[in-house]
């Protein structure tokens, strides 16, 4: 009989260790994700300033759009948590999404290859943002699914794994559909 208590023991003991290494294994893939998301993000900040001083140059007198990218931008930078980044990193596209389209009415700034070139960086870089979130967002949900499923929610339990914040789009504009209205002439 005691044979069989060493061998339920030992395969529980088995069984705590492969679930704690997983678990181990989707936070350190989660803070990885997470630090490459940051990363993105620090480009794009680092390109703003660059991208208002341009505008600045042609459009000076437009002081308030340019003050709310600033200010947009400050905030998305001190912003900690995914759920904080992400309302933030909202208000700052929806500033960057005013300033281009404030750029419009300045076709010389269009034809400035500086400007069109930070533009094209931008546009990089929002595309590498969307492919790291979508990543930290897969990762945190394999977490949180590991975290939540029995039996290993026991050992996540037993040695407190969190659930991670997803990183979600914030702006609700991004998450509509698009409104298309025909209109007759009659």
């Amino acid at each position: 009989m005691s044979i069989w208590v060493v061998v339920i023991v030992g395969a529980l003991l088995v069984f705590v260790i492969i679930a704690y290494n997983s678990l181990v294994r989707l936070r350190v893939q989660s803070d990885s994700a997470w630090a490459d998301v940051d990363v993105q993000l620090k480009r794009r900040y680092d390109l703003i300033p660059n991208l208002v001083e341009t505008v600045k140059g042609y459009a000076g007198h437009e002081r308030a759009t340019l003050e709310k990218v600033t200010e947009a931008r400050t905030q998305a930078m001190a912003a900690q948590k995914p759920g904080e980044k992400a309302r933030a990193e909202g208000m700052l596209t929806e500033a960057l999404k005013t300033l281009f389209a404030l750029a419009e009415n300045y076709p010389q700034l269009r034809a400035v290859e500086s400007f069109t070139d930070l533009q094209r960086q931008l546009s990089e870089i929002e595309e590498q943002i969307q492919l790291s979130r979508r990543y930290y967002n897969a990762v945190v949900r394999d977490l949180n699914t590991r975290i939540r499923q029995f039996p290993t929610n026991l050992v996540a339990s037993l040695f407190r794994f969190e659930l991670r914040e997803f990183f979600e789009v914030a702006v609700a504009a991004e998450r509509e559909a698009p409104r298309v209205r025909f209109e007759t002439g009659a």
